[in-house]
C-alpha cells in the first residue's frame, strides 16, 4: 500500500509543486519587504506621502468613495510586478539562454504546415494577378 501511495504522490510532480509554493511564499515576503521598505519610501520622498489613500476622496450622501485606496493598490501591484520581473524572470531568462548556448542548443524553427504554406502561396499569387 505504501508503494501505491508513493506513486500517487510522485505523479504530476506534486513534490515540485509543493516546493514551488513554499519558495513562492518566501519570495512573496521578500518582494513585499522590498516594496514596503524601499520602493514606497522612495515614492514618498518624491510625492510626499507613501500612500495615496487620502487622494481623491469623495463623499456622496455620507458614503466615502476612496479612489486613492485603489490608486495605492494599483501602484503596489505595479511595483511588485516590476520587482518580480526584474528580480526573477529576467535573470532566469538570461541564465536559460546562457546554459543553452553552453550546451549548444539552438532554437529550432517551427515546422510549417504544408497546407498553410500552399494557401499562402495561392494568396500571394492572387495578389499579383490584381
Amino acid at each position: 500500500m505504501l508503494k501505491g501511495f508513493r506513486d500517487f504522490i510522485m505523479k504530476g510532480n506534486v513534490v515540485d509543486l509543493a516546493v514551488a509554493v513554499v519558495i513562492g511564499a518566501a519570495f512573496g515576503a521578500v518582494i513585499t519587504a522590498l516594496v514596503d521598505n524601499v520602493l514606497m519610501p522612495l515614492i514618498a520622498a518624491l510625492v510626499g506621502s507613501p500612500s495615496f489613500d487620502g487622494f481623491l476622496l469623495l463623499t456622496i450622501n455620507g458614503v466615502d468613495i476612496k479612489f486613492g485606496v485603489f490608486l495605492t493598490a494599483l501602484v503596489n501591484f505595479l511595483l511588485i510586478a516590476a520587482a518580480v520581473y526584474f528580480a526573477l524572470v529576467m535573470p532566469m531568462q538570461k541564465a536559460t539562454e546562457h546554459m543553452n548556448r553552453r550546451r549548444g542548443i539552438t532554437e529550432e524553427e517551427e515546422e510549417v504546415d504544408p497546407q498553410l504554406a500552399l494557401l499562402e502561396q495561392i494568396r500571394d499569387e492572387l495578389r499579383t494577378l490584381k
